[in-house]
């Protein structure tokens, strides 16, 4: 067991540290919100990912990838989600205003917890844990018992990389509090949050076509 959690979180170390939409999440929210709602962005993110870890230990996401129906709505409703964040975000920089002039405006923990739960509505998560999980999952032991071992490995490393993420944002909150810098970086998350949305859509379509 312990063979497996060490390949496991080397594993799950890479993955968490390549630069995606959850990093993203949490820099844009530590830069205008500040620490404590990043981190609750970042407990959504992996309360996420830990349900679908158990959702893959149980089956349930072998019913999602299997069925066309359940897989497109779960898709959907992700890359829908994902598009009205950034084009929010790009809205209320449309045109410059003195309102604007104080940047965009902070979120609270809970808000910015929610936020974090995007990625139960990308089933390319769950299809991840699907994929991942058997391959280092330890003979002898419960399926279920050592597939939740290895997400909370994957858990307590994601708010590792994101407690550091918040750390460093708040070392250079100087910078990033100055108006023009918040309204670009959340310009900028607002492009990306589409971008990802667009993705999860045509790669959803390119299954679907395969």
């Amino acid at each position: 067991m312990l063979h497996a959690l060490l390949a496991f979180a080397v594993f799950a170390a890479i993955v968490t540290v390549i630069p995606g939409l959850d990093t993203m999440l949490v820099v844009r929210t530590a830069a205008i919100s500040g620490r404590r709602p990043a981190s609750a962005a970042a407990a959504g993110i992996m309360s996420g990912c830990l349900c679908w870890a158990l959702a893959s230990a149980l089956g349930i996401t072998v019913l999602l990838t299997a069925s066309r129906v359940g897989y497109d709505v779960l898709r959907w409703a992700g890359a829908g989600y994902l598009c009205y964040l950034g084009v929010r975000a790009l809205w209320r920089h449309r045109r410059p205003s003195t309102v604007e002039d104080a940047g965009p405006a902070p979120v609270r923990a809970g808000e910015a917890y929610r936020v974090g739960l995007t990625n139960l509505l990308n089933p390319k998560v769950g299809a991840f844990y699907l994929s991942a999980l058997p391959q280092f999952l330890p003979h002898g032991v419960a399926p279920l018992l050592a597939s939740t071992a290895l997400a909370m490995v994957h858990n307590v490393e994601g708010m590792v990389w994101f407690a550091g993420l918040v750390f460093l944002v708040g070392r250079a909150a100087r910078v990033l509090s100055r108006p023009a810098v918040r309204r670009r970086l959340d310009q900028f998350a607002g492009l990306v949050f589409i971008g990802f949305g667009v993705r999860l859509a045509v790669e959803g379509v390119h299954r679907t076509s395969a």
